[in-house]
């Protein structure tokens, strides 16, 4: 079983950047494939970037040059570094296993984009 705890999100203006991390319990954690995701309010919750094992990362084209997702499995942590944010980034952000595994979710954490 795999829990998983989000961190790292805030306030912050257009164009600021913010370090979401999530830090991973389960011995398994090295060999998963993770993901990030976000919900905005009122839409349906969305990948934004993934990270294999290996580090071969994926991000979806409109966070691309922006976000970018790492990992540390010494430490058991997935990072997502946010820069050049706008307000259609504000959501409330998880990571997950990719593919996302219902039982995984957290509590996630929020992350608004506001002057």
């Amino acid at each position: 079983q795999v829990q998983l705890v989000e961190s790292g999100g805030g306030l912050v203006q257009p164009g600021g950047s913010l370090r979401l991390s999530c830090a991973a319990s389960g011995s398994i954690f090295s060999i998963l494939t993770m993901g990030w995701y976000r919900q905005a309010p009122g839409k349906q919750r969305e990948l934004v970037a993934s990270i294999t094992r290996g580090g071969t990362t994926n991000t979806v084209d409109t966070v691309k040059g922006r976000f970018t997702i790492s990992r540390d499995n010494a430490k058991n942590t997935v990072y997502l570094q946010m820069n050049s944010l706008k307000p259609e980034d504000t959501a409330l952000y998880y990571c997950n296993t990719f593919p996302y595994s219902p039982s995984y979710w957290g509590q996630g954490t929020q992350v608004t984009v506001s002057s």
